[in-house]
């Protein structure tokens, strides 16, 4: 399932339940279904979810909430005024070992790994040949010797194959480094600005001390957890490896400590949440032939590696940096129905100008907001263009991102 289709299906998923919960199924149909149930992966939380409420569809080989009790809507505001808990433990986190750690990621992300402090981070892409990306992942130097990643659910296996493809050819030369996957551990997405003051509860490092993009080791609720104050929301927050035995216990700590105003939030107001902040869904805003650069994300690409290269497709990427990008990445209000993946952008006088990647109604800011390409020269602020939804052409304007002002905590 794409991540644009998350909204749509959010909305309209508790009508077809209640519709279909007293109707009759065939046994076959029944059978079958019940036997794909079985062979998607469940976090620690499934149950939990359930007994909360939670919608459950099938997502990246995952059994996911898409949302709980209060709708979509409900749920995204509630996330921007209090908070948000999220289980997001369908991705995959790994750890990369050994003193050519760096140097060995560094040939497959676009990200100055090098110049990262210890328990620092930063957003990175992962490119392949033809400087299209592979994936973006969010990259932290635990150590000189220790680099923690977290890479989409999606992407995983193609993820790993690329991973494990160059590490054993980069071991086979003599580099020291050695990697280890994390499905030991559960991860959870705590937002909003209840986030700090409600994980301050449950632990006794000084959080007011830790900035975005920063990672610690600490004991939260009496578990020992990898902590990064980061997030996929445009809110405050913190992701938070756990080990699988104590993430129930954590969640319901979190819960209970935000007495009743976080709430558990499902994929649907995650989606809505990003696309809100303007940020990329692999799959949808990020493919293999989209690169850094056209996605908007050159600030990505740290100064050294613009200067030396060094990562796959180094010189279609830093050409694009040099000559400007053919497509860019552009944000868009606009009128009619809410725009949707793969809506056709035209000029005032009916040229393609490219496609919508991401789009819908923001829960926040009461109007459609949509996300998507056009070539260069036509992405600039203010201009108007012509979305085309179900054959008719809605009026737009590209405007720049995020849609929502961002709230990270950074040092004053």
């Amino acid at each position: 399932m794409r991540g644009a289709a998350l909204w749509q299906l959010g909305q309209s998923l508790s009508r077809r339940l209640s519709n279909s919960s007293n109707r009759p199924k065939p046994r076959f149909f029944a059978a079958a279904a019940a036997a794909a149930a079985a062979e998607l992966k469940k976090t620690a939380l499934h149950d939990f979810h359930a007994e909360n409420g939670g919608k459950m569809v099938p997502f990246a080989g995952w059994s996911m909430p898409i949302q709980y009790k209060d709708s979509i809507m409900d749920s995204t505001v509630n996330c921007r005024e209090n908070g948000g808990l999220f289980d997001v433990s369908h991705m995959c986190g790994l750890s990369l070992t050994g003193k050519d750690s760096v140097t060995f990621l560094e040939r497959l992300v676009v990200a100055d790994v090098a110049s990262l402090r210890p328990g620092t981070g930063t957003l990175t892409v992962f490119t392949n040949e033809r400087g299209g990306a592979i994936d973006d992942s969010v990259v932290t130097k635990v150590r000189e010797d220790h680099i923690y990643l977290v890479v989409n659910a999606g992407c995983r296996d193609k993820d790993l194959a690329h991973i494990g493809e160059h590490l054993e050819a980069f071991k086979a030369k003599g580099g020291d480094v050695s990697w280890h996957i994390h499905d030991e551990r559960s991860l959870l997405a705590l937002q909003g600005p209840l986030a700090a003051p409600v994980l301050q509860l449950l632990t006794k490092d000084d959080l007011s001390k830790m900035y975005f993009g920063e990672f610690k080791t600490l004991d939260i609720n009496g578990f020992k957890c990898f902590l990064t104050r980061t997030g996929y929301t445009g809110e405050d927050g913190f992701e938070i490896s756990v080990p699988s035995e104590n993430a129930l216990d954590l969640a319901k700590a979190i819960l209970e400590k935000s007495e009743g105003k976080v709430r558990l939030t499902g994929l649907g107001a995650r989606d809505s949440l990003r696309l809100e902040a303007g940020l990329c869904l692999y799959g949808n805003d990020m493919e293999q032939h989209i690169t850094p650069v056209e996605a908007g994300l050159s600030w990505a690409i740290g100064k050294r590696r613009r200067a030396e290269g060094g990562f796959l497709g180094a010189d279609v990427i830093l050409k694009q940096l040099e000559q400007g990008p053919s497509i860019r990445r552009v944000g868009f209000f606009s009128s009619g129905p809410p725009p949707r993946s793969h809506s056709e952008i035209l000029s005032s006088n009916g040229e393609k100008l490219g496609e919508i990647t991401s789009g819908g109604f923001s829960p926040c800011l009461k109007k459609n907001i949509a996300m998507g390409y056009v070539k260069s020269g036509s992405h600039k602020p203010g201009t108007e263009v012509k979305i085309l939804i179900r054959g008719k052409s809605n009026d737009a304007v590209v405007t720049k991102m995020p849609f929502v002002p961002t709230k990270y905590y950074k040092p004053s």
